[in-house]
């Protein structure tokens, strides 16, 4: 985000996170210093550090009160963004099919869990993680090593790329005629995509960007206060350790979310 080096603003990186307000501006209603909240910090990164300023309007919401810090943490960005593309973009509806491609990472734990909430879901994953992804309210598991879900001659309404690593032609044979791909990877291909399939109909292809998650977060927040919603965790990392769990997440060997951990 900068021509030799990053731009001031971005060089301290991260964008979700969960703590307790220090402080409030004299025209803060909405919030108070000691309210704990989960937090999505948009175009304006910071969440990795001990501190940051959020606008009060901005995308943060009282956490749930059977939440951790750290389950918190983990729910805001994966868990809004599966909410985004599954309700808000391809609307499902009860009784229909639902492919989540990457069940197993941090959207994709989120994805199965809404997706259950809304229809019947087909999850992909490796197969030492198909258990998992069974836990989490999948009706059927394939294991990517051993079957190409778009080669199996099952059709879905809608098919939900959490890791990219799929194409909206690869997947076409594989969606009911009115079905639509969902890919949170962004790419000129998918954008290109979007933009020709809304013109054309039938089979649709859907890439955008959630950045305005206030909403959503509520939403998540009754979700898993009613325990129909959780966050798994694969490892944490303390915040001197921030280094290793970016070199742990970018190897991609990791499973299910990974927390960066002020003081403990």
């Amino acid at each position: 985000m900068g021509l030799r080096a990053p731009r001031k603003k971005f060089r301290v990186p991260g964008l979700e996170l969960a703590g307790e307000i220090e402080a409030v501006g004299k025209n803060v209603e909405r919030f108070k210093a000691g309210d704990q909240v989960f937090c999505f910090t948009g175009f304006q990164p910071g969440a990795h550090a001990e501190y940051t300023c959020m606008p009060a309007r901005g995308s943060l919401a009282l956490k749930p009160v059977n939440a951790s810090y750290d389950e918190a943490a983990a729910a805001v960005d994966s868990a809004s963004t599966a909410l985004f593309f599954l309700r808000d973009k391809a609307h499902v509806q009860s009784g229909q099919e639902v492919l989540i491609n990457g069940a197993s990472g941090s959207i994709g734990t989120f994805a199965v869990q809404l997706a259950k909430y809304f229809a019947k879901v087909t999850g992909v994953c490796g197969g030492a993680n198909a258990e998992l992804v069974r836990s989490l309210g999948a009706d059927h598991v394939i294991d990517y090593a051993k079957e190409d879900f778009t080669e199996a001659g099952r059709r879905y309404d809608v098919i939900f790329d959490t890791v990219g690593r799929s194409s909206f032609a690869r997947c076409r044979k594989a969606l009911e005629p009115n079905g639509c791909y969902l890919v949170t990877v962004m790419g000129l291909g998918p954008i290109i995509q979007t933009l020709w399939t809304g013109l054309t109909g039938g089979k649709r292809a859907i890439f955008a960007m959630s950045i305005d998650k206030a909403e959503a977060l509520v939403f998540v927040k009754g979700l898993m206060e009613e325990g129909k919603l959780r966050s798994v965790i694969d490892r944490r990392f303390r915040l001197e350790e921030i280094a290793e769990a970016h070199r742990y997440v970018e190897g991609g060997h990791k499973r299910k979310n990974v927390v960066v951990t002020l003081g403990h």
